[in-house]
């Protein structure tokens, strides 16, 4: 299929193979850069993953694993202080206060639920009625 002038030709040949190699061109310019960015993306991961070295102005950081074991081993000091154990923890020192606050108020008060005979603050008196004024 010509059109009978061969400089014609020729430049319609040129103008296909020219947008052939532009739209080949595009889609690996544009393939190359998600590449590119998935691969700077993984990076980032990885750095974040298995921790960075120190180098001058940057702090090292470590890896997810040393964070993780480090986060488990406060959970660990946390467990320790919430339980009761060999005395030492916080829970068995709020044990032993309220041991110690029930052998001060064992009798319990009437009417005021859990509370103890002698604990809280004493009752108010009743309040006064103002004097009357005199009558004119």
């Amino acid at each position: 299929m010509t059109t009978g002038i061969p400089a014609l030709d020729a430049a319609l040949v040129w103008g296909g193979a020219v947008s052939v190699l532009g739209t080949v061109g595009t889609v690996a310019w544009r393939v190359g850069r998600g590449v590119a960015h998935f691969a700077s993306r993984a990076g980032q991961f990885f750095d974040d993953w298995y921790g960075e070295e120190g180098r001058p102005g940057v702090a090292p950081r470590s890896g997810v694993m040393v964070r993780l074991a480090s986060l488990e081993d406060g959970l660990d000091h946390v467990r320790h202080e919430v339980r009761p154990n060999s005395g030492e923890s916080l829970r068995d020192a709020v044990d032993l206060a309220n041991e110690r606050l029930a052998r001060l108020c064992p009798d319990p008060q009437p009417g005021c639920g859990d509370g103890q005979a002698g604990c809280g603050p004493p009752p108010l008196p009743p309040p006064e009625e103002p004097p009357a004024s005199p009558a004119p």
